[in-house]
């Protein structure tokens, strides 16, 4: 099972975020219901904590052979937050991680099949608009998967 798909969704007062029925499944059939949010490049990332800690044990080990990771680590791990599902099957999202990136009310789920990510609606249909007119520059990466 893997996270698919993309859906909107309302914060309620608190930064309260319900996850789709979809989502829920995926964490509680592979996962737990613990997921770890932190800031990324242009929105917010969730995954389940198996897949944080392997993502985690890469940065620790191969990641201090990369040349300024450490920046990257510093800027990912401080912004991270473990959310668990209330009876309501929602996370709240912290006041700040909602902050830095400008995350109103109205949120945009994109399934990213080992994790999920939360986006500001208005900051992924700029997002979405730029992927989508940059289009033909995925092909030689499709083709050579094989995909075109």
């Amino acid at each position: 099972m893997r996270f698919r798909s993309r859906s909107e969704h309302t914060l309620d007062t608190k930064g309260r975020l319900n996850i789709p029925s979809r989502f829920r499944e995926v964490l509680c059939e592979e996962y737990t219901e613990t997921v770890v949010v932190t800031n990324w490049h242009k929105s917010l990332k969730a995954f389940p904590v198996a897949v944080w800690e392997e993502l985690e044990e890469k940065l620790q080990t191969e990641g201090r052979m990369q040349p300024g990771m450490g920046d990257f680590v510093r800027y990912v791990i401080s912004g991270v937050t473990e959310c668990t599902l209330d009876k309501q099957k929602r996370i709240l999202l912290p006041a700040p991680l909602r902050n830095e990136f400008n995350i109103g009310k109205e949120v945009v789920l994109n399934g990213m099949l080992d994790h999920f990510e939360i986006w500001d609606k208005a900051a992924w249909q700029l997002e979405s608009r730029r992927t989508r007119e940059r289009f033909a520059d995925f092909e030689p990466g499709l083709s050579s998967l094989g995909i075109l």
